[in-house]
C-alpha cells in the first residue's frame, strides 16, 4: 500500500537505521544509507546534503521492504539484487554463492602468470571468476563449469550482463572437460567441514547454498578431486589457482605435492590469510 503521509529523507533513513538496530546488525544507520543507495541507485552524498526533501512514496514503499528484508536477515546483495566484484556488477541471489572480496585475488594470481589462451573456472556458482578472466585477460576460450542448474542459469543472466563469451556446462568438476585441452584452471571450491557449516551464521546458512559452501567431513574432499582430476584436463606447465580454507592451506599444498604438482605456493590474501593455492602441472605428472 502506497505511503499516506509524506516523510523527508532524514525521516525515513532515521526510521530504517532504527529498524535495522534493533535486528541486531551493526553500524544501523551507515548500513541504511547503503540500502538507500542499492535500492535507488542514488548516492548517499545527496541524502546528507539535502535530508530534508521530501520522498515519493512509492519509492519510500520501495525502501521500506528492502529495510524489513534486511533486517530479517536477507544478505545485502540479495535484497539489492547485485554486488560488485572487482570491475563488475553482477547479479546475486539465492542461486549462487555471494561473490566475496578474498576471491578476487585469485584473478589477480592467475592473470600474473597466464593471460592467454584456454582456461577453466570449476564450480562457476555466479560466473564472478570466469566473467572476470573475459573482461581482464585475453584468453581464447573460457569456459565455466557447475553441477547445480541453478547456479549456472544465474551465471548465464550474468554473462548477458557483462556482455562477455564464456561458455556454460553443467557438470561434477572437471568431468564434462576434454582432457589435455586447458591452460589453467581457476576454482572457490567449497571448503568447509560439516562441523565448521552447521555453526555458520543465519546470514550465510539460511541465504546462500550448501552445495557451494560444503567440501565434506573435513573440508577437503572437493579440494583432493580436484587437484587429482586437473592433472589430466592441464597441459604440461598449465597453472592452477584454488581458493583454500585458510586453516587447512598447508595440508593443501602438501597433498599437491604428493600427487606430483609442480611449484607449489600458498599465498595470502587481502587480509593477510593464506587463502590461495598455485601449482603448475609437471611434465611428469
Amino acid at each position: 500500500m502506497a505511503s499516506e503521509v509524506e516523510l523527508t529523507h532524514r525521516e525515513l533513513l532515521a526510521d530504517a537505521a532504527v529498524t535495522l538496530k534493533a535486528s541486531g546488525l551493526p553500524e544501523a544507520r551507515r548500513e541504511a544509507f547503503r540500502l538507500w543507495s542499492e535500492v535507488t541507485g542514488e548516492a548517499v552524498a545527496m541524502r546528507i546534503l539535502q535530508p530534508e526533501v521530501p520522498v515519493a512514496g512509492g519509492a519510500a514503499d520501495v525502501f521500506r521492504e528492502a529495510v524489513a528484508r534486511r533486517a530479517r536477515g536477507e544478505p545485502l546483495a540479495h535484497v539489492a539484487g547485485r554486488t560488485g566484484f572487482r570491475r563488475l556488477s553482477l547479479k546475486s541471489d539465492r542461486r549462487g554463492l555471494i561473490p566475496r572480496p578474498e576471491t578476487e585475488g585469485l584473478v589477480d594470481l592467475l592473470l600474473a602468470r597466464v593471460r592467454t589462451g584456454r582456461v577453466a573456472d570449476v564450480g562457476t556458482g555466479s560466473g564472478c571468476l570466469a566473467l572476470c578472466l573475459a573482461a581482464e585477460g585475453s584468453f581464447s576460450h573460457i569456459v565455466g563449469v557447475d553441477r547445480s542448474a541453478e547456479a549456472l542459469a544465474l551465471a548465464r543472466e550474468n554473462r548477458g550482463l557483462v556482455g562477455v563469451q564464456v561458455y556454460l556446462v553443467q557438470g561434477d568438476l572437471c568431468a564434462p572437460l576434454r582432457p589435455g585441452a586447458f591452460d589453467a584452471l581457476v576454482s572457490n571450491p567449497p571448503y568447509l567441514s560439516n562441523a565448521e557449516y552447521a555453526a555458520l551464521d543465519g546470514a550465510v546458512k539460511n541465504w546462500e547454498p550448501r552445495e557451494a559452501l560444503v567440501g565434506g567431513a573435513d573440508g577437503l574432499d572437493v579440494t583432493r578431486r580436484l587437484l587429482d582430476q586437473a592433472r589430466r584436463l592441464l597441459r604440461p606447465h598449465g597453472w592452477l589457482a584454488l581458493e583454500v580454507d585458510c586453516t587447512r592451506a598447508a595440508r593443501c599444498a602438501s597433498h599437491a605435492g604428493e600427487l606430483g604438482w609442480a611449484d607449489v605456493a600458498i599465498h595470502a590474501d587481502l587480509f593477510g590469510r593464506e587463502r590461495y593455492l598455485l601449482a603448475r602441472r609437471s611434465p611428469t605428472q
